[in-house]
């Protein structure tokens, strides 16, 4: 994997091969940077990045100057690894080991980007509580936006908060945000 653009533009980041991640793509990566440079300001929002596996998310964000971003994975060896890589980047990431869910019941600290990048085999039970927590705990700055990876065989449409999705392949970033008043 490489970073795309900003400070470390072009840098390539090697994981070990025994991590149990499957890192999202350089051209999903890409497409999904190019949608939100058109709504933020990187260097102005904080981030959390769940089921961070590599950190490859992280780092992208990082990368483009944003100071505030929390990493949280339940992986001894994945939270390991970046915390060696942002390191010797630099950067800085906050890094949690915990379980997602039981991090999301906890924490208070409200954030404008949330990205979800949960294994693929996941329940749909499973990936459908991402966003139940999300809300109902109100985690999302009032302009933030939940972004949920995933195969194109789940369908998070359905699901309270959704805004729309973009694929990618197989992959597709399905987005939720805060409904406004019109």
């Amino acid at each position: 994997m490489r970073i795309i653009s900003g400070k470390y533009k072009g840098r390539r980041i090697t994981a070990p091969k025994k991590l149990p991640v499957r890192p999202t793509t350089d051209m999903a990566k890409e497409s999904l940077f190019n949608i939100l440079n058109n709504h933020y300001y990187f260097d102005e929002i904080s981030v959390l990045d769940l089921f961070s596996g590599t950190g490859n998310i992280s780092y992208e964000f990082a990368s483009r100057g944003t100071e505030q971003i929390t990493a949280v994975d339940q992986d001894y060896g994945c939270i390991r690894f970046i915390n060696d890589t942002s390191d010797s980047f630099e950067m800085n990431i906050q890094i949690v080991k915990s379980d997602v869910f039981k991090f999301l019941e906890k924490t208070k600290q409200q954030h404008t980007i949330i990205f979800a990048d949960p294994p693929y085999d996941f329940s749909i039970e499973d990936f459908l509580k991402i966003p139940e927590l999300v809300f109902s705990n109100k985690l999302l700055e009032d302009d933030g936006v939940l972004i949920v990876e995933h195969s194109k065989h789940t369908d998070l449409s359905v699901v309270e908060h959704y805004a729309y999705s973009k694929s990618y392949g197989g992959n597709v970033f399905s987005f939720f945000e805060i409904a406004t008043d019109k």
